[in-house]
């Protein structure tokens, strides 16, 4: 019998300003896949070790680069993951997926945190494991370690969140990928090939309330900045100061963004930060200028701005003039030599969703 579903996640913005690796919110801009399992089709698979096709539309990003070998591609070698922690090998015979992404790659939009929840969703559906979301979110959690964007991808809306201390026995198996991205096996050819269940309830998270007024304006540069680069140039210590800066304004932060009418004189100054962004301004050109130089008050309807998760692409909380606040940051990037995209967006309240076709 041929089984087809599709699984649509959203794209995700962390941090939103004070709340470094705490805030995120789901973004109406969605990774989508659609699978077919049809044991008749098996000889389409046959090129594929795990008996998986795997396709992306050209408008997808990254179409050109992505791999498609099931081993390689990030979404495939997320579900193996989860099909060989329950004993399922490979995927089902004749399983072909197609896959279109309009997620900007390395753009501080949560790509592979929906590429991942994406793979978690895709391996318990293909394996018939009947998994809530909360257990999902373990197996997501053992692969990508930054709740922020993962919760918001899998759970929706405008999430907080924080990873528990896991105890010596549950990190002691070297399989377990604990990596941004699932690691080489390290201990040999045979090394994971049956990994270890995740421990539960590995997160914590709670699901604020949001003023659907407040619309999302992602502007977006063209050039991709690692997570890896982007979290390379933050200091190993904080003073006293500037934590205390941080948590004061993300503490009003979350209320404040539930609140109507919108209160720009409490959303703006509460979406400061001395965490992280004062040290991304070298890895993004002209961002301390437009950080700072977008106000309400030079900008009716603007309520804060921030880097969209490890950057490049800003993100600005608006409630009209979005084309106008858009073009600003667009114009002070280009004369920085920087072009952009931008897109408004709206929250994705339901978070990750499966529809069986």
């Amino acid at each position: 019998m041929v089984r087809s579903f599709s699984i649509k996640v959203p794209a995700s913005s962390a941090n939103i300003g004070p709340g470094y690796d705490v805030l995120g919110i789901g973004l109406s801009l969605f990774l989508e896949l659609e699978v077919s399992i049809d044991p008749k089709a098996a000889k389409d698979t046959n090129d594929d070790p795990n008996n998986c096709k795997l396709s992306y539309t050209e408008n997808s990003a990254g179409f050109e680069t992505v791999p498609l070998k099931s081993d390689a591609n990030l979404i495939t070698r997320t579900a193996l993951y989860v099909l060989r922690c329950n004993d399922i090998r490979n995927f089902p015979s004749g399983t072909k997926i197609k896959v279109h992404n309009p997620i900007p790659l390395g753009r501080g939009l949560g790509s592979s945190g929906a590429a991942v929840v994406a793979g978690v969703l895709l391996g318990n559906e293909v394996g018939q494991l009947g998994f809530t979301k909360s257990r999902m979110l373990d197996y997501c959690l053992m692969i990508e370690r930054h709740p922020d964007n993962i919760t918001a991808a899998m759970m929706g809306g405008f999430c907080g969140s924080f990873l528990r201390d896991l105890t010596p026995q549950e990190v002691e198996r070297r399989e377990i990928p604990l990596a941004e991205v699932l690691p080489e096996p390290s201990g040999g050819e045979d090394t994971g090939l049956v990994p270890p269940l995740p421990p539960t309830d590995i997160g914590r998270h709670v699901k604020y309330n949001w003023n659907p007024k407040i619309k999302c304006i992602a502007i977006i540069p063209r050039f991709e900045l690692s997570t890896a680069d982007s979290r390379g140039v933050l200091p190993k210590a904080y003073t006293t100061q500037d934590v205390v800066f941080n948590l004061q304004r993300l503490a009003v932060l979350t209320t404040a963004l539930t609140l109507d009418p919108p209160s720009a004189p409490l959303i703006y100054p509460a979406m400061q930060d001395r965490v992280h962004q004062p040290y991304r301004k070298t890895l993004v050109p002209g961002l301390t200028e437009i950080l700072s130089s977008l106000t309400p008050s030079t900008f009716p309807g603007l309520l804060g701005i921030c880097l969209s998760g490890a950057g490049p692409t800003i993100l600005a909380l608006a409630t009209e003039n979005f084309e106008d606040i858009a073009q600003e940051i667009i114009n002070r990037f280009a004369k920085k030599n920087v072009e952009c995209s931008w897109k408004l967006l709206e929250l994705a309240y339901e978070g990750a969703t499966v529809e069986h076709l």
